[in-house]
């Protein structure tokens, strides 16, 4: 047990009971760690969970002895450092989540690696946080990392950064040297809230965590130095803006339906606060009711506000499925296909533009492609360059297009619903995270449609009109095409020349422009040959590539379904409801 957890319970008339009610009423701040590799990061959290009594005390045992420090001396890094691969190479990889406590505040911190190739995981910890702890070696001086960490702080609207000057006791603790360095850290957080938009209010404080100067105590070391000590700032830095007071926002996880008589909507608040009798509407059909009841494990609620879970039942029957948005009919959010984006690209495999991907917003997964991009951001000097695509832990900004209609804010106004995953389908991994920082109107008119679904509506929804692509040569390549065309997100279904059903008739290929076609898919009319080229056709446009060279085979296909019209074409976006 942690020793100021025994140092409560051991205070006579202090039950249990009154220490878990104390602990709750603390309101709780969460705040990441950023620094480049070796400015003692590491040591800083593990100095910081030391002085505040926050580790177990055989987990200090265990330490005693170890690590780099002199003899006598405690590594702190290895409190926070659990990996054996991080140990071994003296640098944090993972993004580590620690709780401690003190007499006034709790505190998660999310410890987050300084190596570049791990600035996804930084964007990460970062994504939920009040505040920023920022580390800088005073022998160093501002590096890009330091940059780097702070432009990604001010893209999350992290607002408050505490810039923790460190190893101070290794230049003598020199006023000027600290002085420089906060001259120019301040410029580059004036650049950065200059090319965000997202201004940072910066405090800097001198210390040095192996020593444990102005962590969790003042020293005596820097008599120049009157401000707080670093526990002292993370104790009064102010939290997130109040989500209670926001505008309600209730993404949609599950449909509850127990037996007939109930019908509820079960998530999670991401803002604003709900009561039996507001009015709401559904995004992003449209449609509206009341809230009913409030409903919980413990009984019905007569308020709820984030991030409370709650089951909501309305006064009618609305149909409301998994990714949904529920949201204040005074205020609602944006219904939009195309939005405009700062990314953080977290891949080793480059973004292509007009890729397939899926984009997970809240509870609710769309289709969607990157239509362009409009620059890309050189952390090293903080100026925009043309771009196009976005390499591994770059950053940069994007358009998006929504294959789906979906319901938006802005992240400026509402980080939780502002805010996106880019997802691989081929992989299923994370391969970016996104801020909303505009939105295109879109006008749902879904509702209230009747008779037959047109090829427009089609092509609405799946991303690419219908057609017939006529393919002749090597099967291994013909099925690379096939392949690519899948990952890309076209619905093509394969009919063989072989099938005595097609023969030579081109009445079957007129049967399948009017009804295969229609239906939205591409039909790949499909005749393998044993030469070396493949012929390719679609609608008046028509190609010969060399069958040797698959990757350019397939990029010719590619290029020639979008001069089809086929498939979509940069800006290509006039079939939209």
């Amino acid at each position: 047990m942690a020793a100021s957890t025994i140092s409560n319970l051991a205070t006579p008339g202090f039950s249990i009971d009154e220490f878990l009610q104390q602990e709750r009423e603390k309101d709780l701040l969460r705040f990441s760690t950023a620094g480049s590799v070796d400015d003692g990061k590491s040591t800083l959290i593990g100095r910081l969970l030391y002085d505040t009594q926050s580790v177990y005390e055989d987990q200090v045992r265990s330490i005693e002895g170890k690590g780099t420090t002199a003899p006598g001396q405690i590594d702190f890094a290895l409190l926070t450092d659990g990996l054996r691969a991080e140990r071994e190479q003296g640098i944090t990889i993972d993004v580590a989540y620690r709780y401690f406590s003190t007499a006034r505040r709790k505190f998660i911190i999310a410890d987050t690696p300084g190596h570049e190739q791990y600035t996804r995981n930084m964007a990460t910890g970062a994504s939920t946080a009040d505040a920023a702890v920022v580390l800088i070696d005073a022998a160093k001086g501002v590096l890009v990392q330091s940059r780097r960490h702070a432009y990604i702080a001010s893209l999350l609207r992290v607002r408050h950064v505490l810039v923790a000057v460190n190893k101070m006791d290794l230049i003598g603790y020199d006023e000027a040297a600290f002085r420089a360095i906060e001259r120019d850290f301040s410029l580059v957080l004036e650049q950065i809230a200059a090319d965000t938009g997202n201004p940072v209010e910066a405090i800097f404080v001198p210390v040095s965590a192996l020593v444990g100067d102005n962590i969790v105590h003042k020293t005596d070391a820097m008599p120049w130095y009157g401000g707080p000590s670093l526990l002292e700032l993370l104790e009064s830095a102010p939290t997130s803006l109040d989500t209670r007071t926001a505008p309600f926002r209730f993404p949609v996880q599950r449909v509850l339906r127990p037996d007939h008589t109930f019908r509820g909507f079960a998530g999670q608040i991401a803002s604003g606060t709900v009561r039996p009798g507001d009015r709401i509407t559904v995004l992003p059909s449209g449609r509206s009711a009341e809230i009913e009841r409030i409903v919980t494990w413990d009984g019905d609620l007569a308020e709820a506000y984030a991030p409370r879970s709650v089951t909501l039942v309305l006064n009618e029957e609305v149909d409301i499925s998994r990714g949904d948005l529920i949201v204040s009919a005074g205020s609602p959010a944006t219904v939009a296909k195309r939005v405009k984006a700062a990314l953080v690209w977290m891949d080793q495999r480059p973004l292509e533009r007009n890729r397939r991907y899926l984009l997970k917003h809240t509870s609710h997964t769309a289709p969607a492609f990157v239509s362009s991009i409009e620059h890309r951001t050189d952390i090293g000097n903080l100026s925009r360059e043309p771009a196009e695509t976005l390499e591994m832990n770059g950053i940069g900004v994007v358009n998006i297009t929504l294959l789906r209609p979906m319901a938006l804010d802005l992240y400026r106004e509402n980080r939780s619903t502002g805010a996106f995953i880019l997802i691989d389908p081929e992989t299923n991994g994370t391969v970016a995270a996104g801020m909303v920082t505009a939105i295109s109107d879109h006008r749902v008119t879904g509702t209230g449609l009747s008779g037959p679904v047109t090829a427009r509506e089609r092509a609405a929804r799946w991303g690419h009109r219908g057609g017939v692509l006529e393919l002749n040569g090597p099967a291994e390549v013909i099925d690379q095409i096939e392949r690519s065309l899948f990952l890309h997100g076209v619905i093509t279904v394969r009919v063989e020349a072989a099938d005595a059903s097609f023969g030579a008739d081109t009445a079957v290929l007129d049967l399948l422009e009017k009804s295969v076609a229609e239906s939205g898919l591409v039909a790949l009319a499909v005749t393998p040959t044993d030469g070396d080229t493949l012929k390719a056709r679609a609608k008046n446009e028509q190609i010969t590539l060399d069958a040797y060279d698959s990757v350019r085979a397939v990029s010719g296909i590619n290029e020639l379904l979008e001069r089809a019209g086929i498939v979509i074409s940069h800006g290509n976006l006039d079939w939209e409801i």
